[in-house]
């Protein structure tokens, strides 16, 4: 072992867990996976922006290495101090092993990192580059953990998702936050989510990544904006903290769950395990590939210099491979353990599911893991259960307790929505909307799977804004530079007349009513709903249904929105309450013909007559009744998709009469009525207008 000459380090032989940086009171321990590597060199820094260490620890593999872990402990070493390696060993890409002694390698482990110096290119191109490397952050995670005992674990079927970017909810300056674009924005908007009502904020990525390259678009900077390439899995993504250089992240992001934790929200994280951001065999060199290329990732079994790319971002993370499937779950644990995190979404869930010949796997070892384990058990786990290598789970997901998103919920409802009276897998559209609005029991029953099982959603950051459902026939990507080739073509949407903004107050109308119809019938769904950040003030991204790369006025909140559009945060709020108070639309379980104490099935459909549903080709009116439960109210809904006014007979109910809480066709605050000033309706009819829905208790 050599030790560089500064006396206040000394190196011991370490011990090989836990992996990563783990500091005590006299110094650190340090180890990491690299099975095939010939030496290590650990690399500490005294400064983010040192460009030479100021001490270097020679790995001996006699002493330093077991098994497949290399490990040293440095008395002296105190967090906050930076550090790097170097590993020596063969670069022999066919056999899949990219070792080069000239890069810089971060700690996959590492909790926190600086990239005061990165220049991307540099890790792409042979040479050194340790001027312009990553450095990563000795930090005690634990010293102030928040803990499994902090989650709050709501029931799933009470759970209300509200998907955000967290740099994007608060960069406007609109926002008028102090620390706009960071976790502390978040902080300061909580008192909005509070009043909004939803129960859980599901945010996109939030672990490190890179978003320092840079392009220029008709004057614009374009950037890697969603966060979807992950550089470190254990480190709150920098760019989101008030002070990024100090690589201290740890507390920033802790504190925002905290905030939020108090406030009753969940928080839930969009995870990236599919893939990482050192790409494919033309990416850059910063950290897997330079410790285990051929254990982390899918390689070409005839020429392993290339990767599998089931993912469609040039590499595909070994998810089922035992030190993958550690990775993983170590991960996880400490973001449920250290950071107090309630759930995780996972991108591309089902690439997780592939064995290591890339085939799908009956019981794949990490989701089974992620499933069973007691660390995680209490925790919301969702699966985004489809690839870009064609493989599509939406329910049958491995596992039990694993939620989807639910594609058909977002197509069917769309289309409804919009008017369209197709046939769709056989069965007319109507009668999906039924299944969709049960819970999708086609979808998941077959498995022994819950409603709660279905996250429902109509839009979420990956294509239209809610907004732009009613505002755009087609797409409008020019702004990203590839030609408005990118992003899907078929959006289920309609302009209704005015391709994009309209000065036409008519057509306003008519547009505030139809996001105030997907509002109504996701929060009168059972299962799990999930609405975007800003559809309840009618965000818009002009058209743009791939906003990856627009880290602007373009995918940032608009707060201006909020007083311009005060009625239809009003109807979110009083719809999202009206859900929360009546347990028929949340159930846990399925419709099962139960009866209640006044001879009222579960569930009863019906058309605009009672008892009669039109299941036919051409139907675009559904109407039902949801029998009131343990003193509870009955609720009748309709849902006229036609675009002219229709009589809905009302079913009778002994003893009571029916209060109308919901009309979209009508202006604010008589769309939605707040609690206990539901309005009596008489007569055996409703008058329903096209394009509407209509929601009605007993009394």
């Amino acid at each position: 072992m050599n030790v560089v000459a500064e006396e206040r380090f000394v190196a011991h032989v370490g011990r090989q867990y836990p992996l990563g940086a783990t500091p005590d009171a006299k110094g650190t321990n340090f180890s990491l996976f690299t099975p095939h590597a010939d030496w290590v060199e650990l690399l500490l820094f005294n400064a983010h922006d040192d460009t030479e260490p100021m001490h270097i620890v020679k790995l001996d593999p006699g002493v330093n290495k077991t098994f497949q872990f290399w490990h040293v402990y440095v008395e002296g070493v105190k967090p906050g101090t930076h550090y790097a390696y170097r590993v020596h060993g063969p670069y022999d890409p066919a056999r899949g092993l990219r070792f080069d002694e000239q890069k810089v390698l971060i700690d996959p482990y590492a909790k926190g990192n600086t990239k005061t110096l990165w220049r991307r290119g540099d890790a792409c191109r042979p040479g050194d580059n340790l001027a312009t490397s990553i450095r990563s952050v000795v930090i005690d995670s634990h010293k102030h953990k928040l803990g499994r005992e902090q989650l709050i674990r709501r029931p799933m079927n009470e759970t209300i998702i509200y998907e955000m970017h967290v740099g994007g909810f608060t960069r406007s300056p609109s926002s008028g936050v102090k620390h706009p674009g960071t976790f502390g924005g978040v902080v300061e908007k909580i008192p909005y989510l509070k009043e909004l009502g939803i129960t859980a904020v599901e945010l996109l990525p939030v672990f490190e990544f890179d978003d320092t390259e840079k392009r220029s678009v008709d004057g614009k900077e374009l950037t890697n904006y969603w966060g979807y390439s992950t550089m470190a899995y254990f480190a709150p993504h920098p760019g989101y903290c008030v002070h990024p250089e100090t690589g201290n992240h740890v507390e920033e992001f802790r504190h925002m769950v905290k905030a939020l934790h108090e406030a009753g929200i969940e928080v839930i994280l969009d995870v990236v395990f599919n893939h990482t951001d050192e790409g494919n065999h033309e990416g850059p060199v910063y950290s897997f590939k330079g410790f285990a290329n051929n254990a982390y990732y899918y390689l070409v079994p005839d020429n392993r210099a290339f990767y599998y790319d089931y993912t469609g971002c040039g590499n595909t993370f070994n998810a089922n491979h035992p030190i993958g499937e550690k990775f993983i779950l170590d991960c996880l644990r400490y973001w449920i353990e250290v950071m107090g995190v309630d759930g995780f979404r996972f991108d591309e869930g089902s690439v997780l599911s592939r064995g290591e010949d890339g085939a799908p796997l009956k019981h794949p070892p990490v989701l089974w893991q992620i499933e069973l384990d007691e660390v995680l058990v209490d925790c919301k786990v969702i699966a985004e259960a489809w690839d870009a290598a064609g493989l599509y789970q939406v329910g049958h997901f491995p596992g039990a307790r694993w939620a989807d998103w639910n594609g058909k919920f977002r197509d069917h409802v769309r289309g409804f929505v919009r008017g369209d009276a197709d046939m769709v897998d056989g069965v007319s559209l109507v009668g999906n909307i039924a299944s969709r609005i049960c819970g999708s029991p086609d979808i998941y029953q077959w498995n022994h799977h819950l409603p709660l099982n279905s996250v429902n959603f109509v839009d979420c950051h990956d294509g239209f804004t809610l907004n732009d459902l009613v505002c755009y026939n087609e797409k409008h990507n020019e702004a990203n530079g590839e030609g408005n080739r990118d992003g899907i073509n078929e959006n289920l949407s309609s302009n209704y007349g005015v391709e994009g903004p309209s000065d036409n107050t008519e057509l306003e109308k008519l547009r505030d009513r139809q996001v105030k119809n997907f509002a109504a019938i996701l929060l009168l769904s059972q299962g799990v709903p999930m609405m975007l950040m800003g559809d309840e003030v009618r965000r818009s991204q002009r058209g743009n249904n791939n906003a990856y790369c627009q880290d602007n006025e373009l995918s940032w909140f608009d707060w201006n929105l909020v007083e311009k559009n005060a009625h239809l945060f009003r109807f979110w709020k009083w719809m999202i309450d009206f859900r929360k108070r009546h347990h028929a639309v949340h159930r846990p379980r399925y419709f099962t013909g139960q009866t209640n104490a006044r001879g009222l099935p579960d569930i009863t459909w019906h058309g605009t007559r009672i008892g009669q549903p039109d299941w036919s080709p051409g139907s675009r009116v559904l109407s039902f009744t949801l029998a009131g439960f343990d003193g509870e109210a009955d609720i009748h809904v309709i849902m006229n998709m036609y675009w002219e006014p229709l009589e809905f007979e009302l079913p009778k109910v002994a003893g009571r009469e029916w209060c109308r809480a919901v009309d979209t066709a009508l202006d604010s605050p008589d769309d939605i009525c707040e609690p206990g000033k539901e309005k009596a309706v008489s007569g055996e009819t409703y008058r329903a207008q096209g394009r509407s829905v209509v929601v009605m208790i007993s009394k």
